[in-house]
């Protein structure tokens, strides 16, 4: 009896095993696919907005290779820095994919509404935390919030007319909910005065520290109260689900 519980409990156990594996391998999720097809959807996505990116990967892996072989003529082994050659051309396209798949993801989401977002996934997520849209009008003019270590960051997208005074409004809010913590204004947009979303993730990094951990955690809680409060904003979300899958591919499991 004790044996047919055992043989049982053993059967579903195999049988819960290969149902995850098999959702793991048809899910449309980025984390759960192997390095190897988050690569391969790396390189299809920037290919997409990016028609020089092949021409760029066949030129470093050559000029990779050539180098190596030229040294290997007057330092043999030859075969030994052929092998060299080819270790250090995958690398190389490696480190070019990572830079034009961040550099196409920029472009490919450019102007869409909620788009701050691609940059703000760059941050470290260890010192960082972002929300996306805390508030938002009619005509999808966005303002976004990140809270790290130089305070609490609002993002404003859109119009930038209309969008300064809702960030205005914003940055009062805060300024009295978080009293003495550093609120800063940043508008995105490649006109004067305004920060582009390929530089964005730099530009917060860049402000003056002012938060220990302690203090960005009490800054938090007060601002989940302040969030408790509001009507929940209606826009679709960003692109980011694929992006997390792209840098996840380029840093390796």
């Amino acid at each position: 009896m004790a044996s047919e519980k055992a043989k049982e409990l053993a059967a579903k156990q195999k049988a819960e095993v290969k149902a995850a594996k098999l959702a793991k391998k048809n899910s449309t999720n980025p984390r759960d696919w192997p390095w190897y097809k988050q690569l391969w959807q790396t390189y299809k996505v920037t290919a997409e907005v990016d028609p020089q990116l092949n021409w760029y990967l066949i030129g470093a892996f050559v000029a990779s290779l050539v180098v190596a072989t030229v040294i290997g003529i007057f330092a043999p082994p030859v075969w030994l820095w052929a092998i060299l050659g080819v270790t250090g051309g995958i690398t190389a396209d490696l480190y070019l994919l990572t830079d034009r798949a961040k550099k196409a993801t920029y472009v490919r989401f450019a102007g869409q509404p909620g788009s701050a977002e691609v940059a703000l996934n760059l941050l470290p997520s260890k010192t960082w935390s972002y929300t996306i849209a805390i508030t938002a009008n009619r005509q999808m003019d966005l303002v976004h919030r990140v809270v790290g270590p130089s305070g609490i960051v609002l993002i404003g997208e859109g119009a930038p007319a209309r969008t300064r005074q809702m960030l205005a409004a914003e940055a009062k809010k805060h300024e009295q909910i978080a009293y003495g913590t550093t609120v800063t204004t940043i508008m995105m947009g490649d006109a004067d005065n305004q920060v582009p979303l390929a530089k964005l993730a730099a530009a917060i990094r860049k402000l003056p520290k002012s938060l220990s951990k302690t203090q960005i955690a009490d800054v938090s809680s007060r601002l989940r109260a302040l969030d408790a409060a509001r009507p929940r904003v209606p826009i679709p979300r960003g692109p980011m689900p694929s992006m997390k899958g792209l840098n996840r591919a380029m840093r390796g499991r």
